[in-house]
Order: C-alpha cells, then sequence, then structure tokens
C-alpha cells in the first residue's frame, strides 16, 4: 500500500512554469514507481511521464510525445517525493494533474496499471 499526496499546481499565463509534487507513504525501495497523469473536462486521462527501471545511479524516464522537452521529472528519495516540473505551459495543458504509483519495472503510461492514485490538482493556463 502507498499512499499518495500532491501539491502545487494552480493558475499561469501562457509560457509559465509551475512544479507539482507528489508525497509518497512508502519509500521508492518497497518497489513502487511514480508516472504523472492529466485529466482536462471531457477528455479522457492522459499518461504524461513515469520512472521505471532500475538505473545504477537513477530510475529511467519516459515522457509523451505531448510533454516531451517541456515537463521534467525528478524525485528526491530522501524524503519520498516526485515532482513535475512544467515549463512553456500552453493553454491545452490546463487540466486536473494527477501522481500515481504502480509496481511495474516496465514503463507505462496506461492508467490501469497504476493501482494508487493521489488526490489531483488543478493547473489553469490561461493566454
Amino acid at each position: 500500500q502507498v499512499q499518495l499526496v500532491q501539491s502545487g499546481g494552480g493558475s499561469v499565463q501562457v509560457g509559465g512554469s509551475l512544479r507539482l509534487s507528489c508525497l509518497a507513504s512508502s519509500h521508492r525501495n518497497s518497489g513502487y514507481y511514480i508516472g504523472w497523469f492529466r485529466q482536462a473536462p471531457g477528455k479522457e486521462r492522459e499518461g504524461l511521464a513515469c520512472f521505471y527501471g532500475a538505473g545504477f545511479y537513477r530510475d529511467y524516464e519516459y515522457y509523451s510525445d505531448s510533454v516531451k522537452g517541456r515537463f521534467t521529472m525528478s524525485q528526491d528519495k530522501s524524503n519520498n517525493t516526485v515532482y513535475l516540473q512544467m515549463d512553456t505551459l500552453k493553454p491545452e495543458d490546463s487540466a486536473m494533474y494527477y501522481c500515481a504509483a504502480r509496481t511495474t519495472m516496465r514503463w507505462s503510461l496506461e492508467a490501469a496499471d497504476y493501482g494508487f492514485w493521489g488526490q489531483g490538482t488543478l493547473v489553469t493556463v490561461s493566454s
């Protein structure tokens, strides 16, 4: 079991930046990998980015084409927190954002692969 508590988000103008945080109750060494998703009104939940694998120094990262080059994941294992830095934000980035945890090592942006979810945080990008 792992509990995820999100913070960050809010409103920003086009081209601005925001950072989301996801605090996990269980340490990464317990075998959980974090992914980030978003869901805009009337749209399906979209997978954005995830950690996967277990590199010697760090986990690997995978990004969807819609955010690659603009969003960056990072994690602080000392305090069980994963971050999503969002830069060059666009109006179409406006959505409810969720972090989620899965146990499979292989990368995945499929919501069904994630068994634990944060409460969500709203991001609004205005032009």
